[in-house]
């Protein structure tokens, strides 16, 4: 099993933290898949949210920069 940085750990849960406060019809689960599953995110993000994936990239990089946890460059 690998080691994972707590530093990117730490920030990972910031950025899930602040997602969910953006947007918070979204389920834990649903914001994991940010992390991995990006189509699958913005789809549910736009389903439950009507939120284009051009504004919520557009969004969590500010979100992102605000925190300072970016783990995306651009989507």
């Amino acid at each position: 099993m690998q080691n994972t940085n707590p530093n990117m750990k730490e920030n990972t849960q910031k950025l899930h933290k602040k997602i969910k406060e953006t947007w918070v019809k979204l389920s834990d689960d649903n914001v994991k898949l940010y992390d991995g599953k990006r189509d699958q995110f913005f789809a549910t993000l736009k389903e439950k949210h009507n939120v284009s994936k051009e504004d919520a990239q557009k969004k969590l990089q500010q979100i992102e920069k605000e925190c300072g946890c970016g783990t995306a460059k651009a989507a």
